[in-house]
C-alpha cells in the first residue's frame, strides 16, 4: 500500500465518521428527515470520487 492509497482510505475513513458525526450532533435539532439525507447524499457522492482516485492507479500495478 502506498502513500495515496492510505492518504484515499483515510479520507474515506472520515468521511464514514463525519456520517454519523454530524447527523446526531449537528443537525439533531433538525426534525425533517431530509436534514440528514443531504447529508449523507452529500459525503456519498464524496466518497464515489474518492474511490475513483483510489482505484484509478490499480490498473497499472502488475
Amino acid at each position: 500500500m502506498n502513500q495515496t492509497e492510505k492518504f484515499w482510505g483515510l479520507i474515506i475513513l472520515i468521511i464514514v465518521i463525519l456520517g454519523y458525526v454530524i447527523p446526531y450532533t449537528f443537525l439533531s435539532d433538525v426534525t425533517k428527515w431530509y436534514g440528514s439525507f443531504l447529508i449523507w447524499s452529500i459525503l456519498a457522492l464524496i466518497t464515489i470520487v474518492a474511490n475513483y482516485f483510489l482505484t484509478t492507479d490499480w490498473s497499472d500495478e502488475e
